[in-house]
C-alpha cells in the first residue's frame, strides 16, 4: 500500500521532467509533419496556396521521369560525400584519439573552430576559390600546372566538395568517441595473440567503431540528401537535388501540395533507408556473434 503512492509521485515527477520535451516535439516536429502530410493530398490553387480537395495526383505526378531522375541523382550524390566523409573522416578520429587527452582536445578545439562561422558565409567561400577567376585557377595558372581555367564551379563535383566540407565533421565525431572509447586491453589481447596492427584493425578495431561509423554516416547522408542551400550556391541551378526541388515548389511554383508530396516521400524514403540498414547491419552482428 506504501509503495502505491511512492509510484504515483515518481510518475507525477517523469510526466514533469518529459513535458517540456514533449511539448517540444509535438509543437515543432509532430503537428508540423501532419501537416505536410494534410497539404500533400490536396490541390494546389489557380494563384498558389491550397484547395481542399482530397486526392492523390501529387505523388502520381512525382512519378514523372524528370522528377525521378533528380530523387536519383540527390541519392547518388548524398552516398559520394558519405564515402568521402567517411574516408577522410574516420582516420582523422583515429589520428585523433591516439594522441594524449591534451592534445585531443586542442585538435577538437582547431578542428570546430571552422564550423563556428555560418555554413552559407562558408558555402560562398568555396565559391570565391573554386570559381574561373577564382584563387585555386589562378594559382594553378600562375606556377603553370593548366594553360586554362578548369570548369570547377557549378558542377556536381562542386556541390559534392561543398557537402564534404559541411558535414565531415558530422562523421569525425562520432568515429573519434567510438575510438576514444574503445577497451585497450582487446587490442593487446589481439597482439598477444600474434595480430598483426593490420589484422588487429580489421578483426578488432573496425568492428568495436562500427557504431559510430554508423552514425556519423547517418548524420552525413541525411542532410546530404536533403540539402538545397549548397546545391544551390555551388551547382547554380545545374546540379539540382531534391531539396532544390522542394524549395522551388514551396517558393517560386508556389505549389504547396505538390512540395509537401515530395517532402513526405523524402521523409519515408529516409526513414526507411535507415531501418533496412540499421535490420541489416543488427542480422549481420547476431550471425557474426
Amino acid at each position: 500500500m506504501a509503495t502505491e503512492p511512492k509510484t504515483r509521485r515518481e510518475h507525477l515527477t517523469l510526466g514533469v521532467l518529459l513535458s517540456p520535451s514533449l511539448f517540444w516535439l509535438i509543437v515543432f516536429f509532430t503537428i508540423p509533419l501532419l501537416v505536410i502530410l494534410i497539404y500533400s493530398f490536396l490541390d494546389r490553387g489557380t494563384y498558389g496556396g491550397i484547395v481542399w480537395n482530397f486526392q492523390l495526383d501529387n505523388y502520381i505526378r512525382f512519378a514523372d521521369p524528370l522528377y525521378i531522375g533528380i530523387f536519383w541523382r540527390s541519392i547518388v550524390i548524398a552516398l559520394i560525400a558519405t564515402l568521402i566523409c567517411l574516408l577522410m573522416g574516420y582516420p582523422m578520429a583515429y589520428w585523433m584519439a591516439t594522441r594524449s587527452p591534451k592534445i585531443r582536445n586542442t585538435l577538437l578545439l582547431l578542428m570546430m573552430l571552422p564550423f563556428w562561422t555560418n555554413f552559407v558565409i562558408r558555402t560562398y567561400a568555396w565559391r570565391f576559390i573554386i570559381a574561373r577567376e577564382g584563387i585555386l585557377n589562378n594559382t594553378l595558372l600562375g606556377i603553370g600546372l593548366i594553360s586554362e581555367p578548369l570548369k570547377l564551379l557549378f558542377t556536381d563535383n562542386a556541390v559534392i566538395l561543398g557537402l564534404v566540407y559541411g558535414w565531415v565533421v558530422a562523421m569525425v565525431l562520432p568515429c573519434y568517441a567510438s575510438l576514444v572509447g574503445l577497451d585497450q586491453s582487446l587490442l593487446e589481447a589481439a597482439q598477444d595473440l600474434y595480430a598483426n596492427r593490420i589484422r588487429t584493425f580489421l578483426r578488432v578495431t573496425l568492428p568495436l567503431t562500427l557504431p559510430g561509423i554508423v552514425s556519423g554516416s547517418i548524420l552525413v547522408f541525411v542532410p546530404s540528401f536533403g540539402a538545397f542551400v549548397t546545391p544551390d550556391l555551388l551547382g547554380g541551378g545545374k546540379a539540382d537535388m531534391i531539396g532544390n526541388l522542394i524549395q522551388q515548389q514551396f517558393g517560386s511554383a508556389s505549389d504547396w501540395p505538390f512540395g509537401a508530396a515530395i517532402s513526405t516521400i523524402l521523409m519515408v524514403a529516409m526513414l526507411a533507408g535507415t531501418l533496412i540498414y540499421f535490420r541489416s547491419l543488427r542480422n549481420e552482428t547476431e550471425q557474426e556473434s
